[in-house]
């Protein structure tokens, strides 16, 4: 079939107009690519055949884009066809990727390998060139490394993988610790499981930031015709082997602060752990023996299984997701249950409340905790004093809790916002690092890289976002679960040794600072219709947006793509489509289309004074973000239909 021919012409006659015109153009370009395998030719046909117009638009309206998270997509289609099924794969899959340009399958991670090694090798010096890939539990994500190594041989850059999955930010560590050129991550994340993604990240370990983003993006799209001849010579591709392993975690191991209070609270103190089925197995058991913490794993999820076949979503801020684990955590009279997604970036966790139950926190809680807590031991070890806190920071992005910026000032410390987007976090680390003048940064002592940042630059003390990732340190770019359940359980040991549990530690910071409550709302619309209504919804904001919103009137309106903000430092942020609503009372809600999913999510903010009982202060603002959404998703529903 070429993209002349009468099959497709007379395919094209059939469905009218329930093909979309990309969805055409999309398919005859891909069907004119010399390079597309014989198995993805004869699906496409087969989904002509059976005139499968809906499943022929969800593949091909658009063509896979780099978002915050790097790309994401379909491996296995709503319609499997025959051709893709064929002898099958492991654990019930397909034995190919959906063929599409809006799916991820062998095509589009070649193509995107190569865009990357392209943009080396035509911006970088240095040779020879090396990139590091890593890979999740997730169907397909073994064969994606393999050929993103394969793909990068073949442009003569040395690929390093390792010889199983390993997590998201150990990818990031290792990176920096080879001194790569880039690295390759192949994850969704805690997408569905018939999802797969690509994430991209430069030398310093940090996903792709501009002018690195752009310029990969271009060669992305160069490609789209077809992919370059191999080098005479393929270099070999490097298997990583235990040395790698011991060098994370001992820099993991570096976010410990009070060793001596987890030895004296280790026999009072014991939670439950969940990898949800993903790649933290591989890490977290090794660390939390380091310090002798008392822990237990969920069986029924302690193996890598791309299904996630005992949870919804194998999303750690979903209660569901961890339901095990707190039923476990309740035989056992454990004190906390923390949990992990499938690559092993973002934490959530239940703890036992004051009243003997069992409370789920959300990621601005969790995060909260964390930030105060690192805060409160670097005053009180004598490391941040009042000579040098101005030269320290915690990091969060817009649509995290203000509470943290509360904290900040209540220390004296900067807080840093950074648009949506742990890369963003990352690239301030990149820019401290920088500031703090150091050679070699990396193979520095901790103590001489925080010296020279409390002198000459910002020592970084925390970061987070709202949506369940964290970081420390700033020997990885990204958030980090394997760090974030170190420094969680940490904080947990410390309530212990002060005879309170973790809940109450967060209640005392609510008295101090007054309660901040957060809220986040989603709407999901899939496929091409569904973008559309994402598209509706956010023109209707920005061209008509509420007068008022839970009863108080909408103040200003502020547009992160056409105005221009600057962080704490002075910093230029870049352009993204986010609207931010703030309210008379002091709320404010923030709107964005997700990256790497088909959502558009709302996020509400507000706070009030405690002045007697807490509790009573808290359900009364529970209620009012309840309202409020309530409010907003009614409205947004009506606006998406345009």
């Amino acid at each position: 079939m070429s993209t002349t021919s009468t099959p497709l012409a007379d395919a094209f006659d059939r469905a009218g107009d329930q093909l979309l015109d990309s969805t055409k153009t999309n398919l005859e370009a891909y069907l004119a690519n010399p390079d597309l395998p014989d198995w993805a030719r004869t699906s496409v046909e087969q989904l002509l055949e059976a005139e499968a117009w809906t499943e022929l638009n969800d593949r091909f309206f658009k063509t896979l884009a780099f978002g915050t998270g790097g790309i994401r997509g379909r491996t296995i289609g709503n319609v499997v066809t025959k051709v893709e099924e064929g002898a099958g794969g492991p654990l019930g899959r397909p034995e190919h990727a959906a063929a599409g340009t809006n799916c991820l399958n062998v095509m589009n991670v070649r193509r995107a390998a190569m865009a990357l090694g392209q943009y080396l090798l035509n911006n970088v010096e240095a040779r020879p060139l090396k990139v590091v890939i890593s890979h999740d539990t997730r169907h397909f994500s073994r064969d994606f490394t393999l050929e993103a190594a394969d793909a990068l041989a073949g442009l003569g850059i040395e690929p390093a993988i390792f010889e199983s999955e390993r997590s998201t930010p150990q990818l990031s560590f290792s990176v920096r610790w080879l001194k790569a050129h880039a690295g390759i991550m192949i994850t969704a994340s805690h997408n569905p499981p018939h999802d797969n993604g690509f994430k991209a990240y430069w030398a310093d370990g940090c996903q792709l930031v501009e002018p690195y983003a752009s310029g990969t993006i271009e060669e992305f799209n160069a490609l789209a015709s077809a992919l370059p001849a191999p080098v005479a010579e393929k270099p070999a591709v490097t298997t990583l082997g235990p040395e790698a392993d011991s060098a994370y975690l001992d820099a993991v191991s570096t976010l410990v602060l009070e060793p001596e209070v987890i030895k004296q609270t280790a026999g009072q103190m014991k939670f439950v752990y969940t990898p949800i089925h993903g790649v933290s197995i591989k890490t977290i058991p090794a660390l939390l023996d380091r310090f002798g913490f008392q822990y237990s794993v969920v069986p029924e999820q302690a193996e890598g299984d791309a299904r996630f076949p005992t949870v919804k979503s194998p999303n750690p801020e979903n209660a569901e997701a961890l339901e095990l684990a707190k039923q476990q955590a309740e035989k056992e009279g454990a004190d906390l249950v923390i949990g992990t997604d499938p690559d092993d970036d973002r934490m959530g966790v239940y703890v036992r409340n004051g009243r003997g139950e069992m409370e789920l926190l959300t990621g601005n809680k969790i995060g909260s905790i964390m930030a105060h807590y690192r805060c409160e031991r670097f005053f009180g070890q004598g490391i941040l004093n009042d000579a040098n806190k101005a030269n320290a920071a915690l990091i969060k992005t817009i649509v995290t809790t203000d509470l943290q910026k509360a904290i900040a000032e209540c220390f004296g410390v900067k807080c840093v916002d950074t648009l949506t987007g742990f890369k963003y976090i990352g690239e301030k680390m990149g820019i401290y690092q920088e500031a703090a003048g150091l050679a070699d940064y990396d193979a520095q002592p901790l103590e001489t890289r925080r010296a020279a940042q409390l002198e000459k630059g910002t020592f970084f003390i925390f970061g987070g976002e709202e949506s369940y990732g964290y970081s420390g340190a700033d020997y990885v770019r990204d958030k980090d679960a394997n760090a974030a359940t170190l420094m969680f359980a940490e904080a947990a040991a410390w309530a212990k040794s002060k005879g309170i549990t973790l809940c109450d530690y967060l209640d005392e910071i609510y008295r101090e600072f007054g309660y901040f409550l957060e809220k986040l709302g989603t709407l999901a619309f899939e496929g091409a219709a569904g973008a559309q209504k994402i598209q509706n919804l956010l023109k209707s904001l920005k061209g008509d947006p509420p007068a008022e919103m839970a009863g108080s009137k909408v103040t200003r309106v502020e547009n992160y793509a056409e105005e221009d903000f600057h962080d704490v430092d002075g910093k230029l942020l870049p352009k993204e489509n986010v609207l931010m609503f703030h309210l008379e009372n002091g709320s404010r809600m923030a709107v964005r289309a997700s990256g790497t999913e088909p959502k558009i999510k709302f996020y509400f903010f507000t706070q009030a004074p405690v002045e007697g009982d807490l509790e009573a202060v808290k359900a009364k603002t529970v209620a009012y973000l309840e309202e409020w959404w309530a409010e907003i998703m009614a409205s947004a529903k009506q606006r998406a239909e345009g």
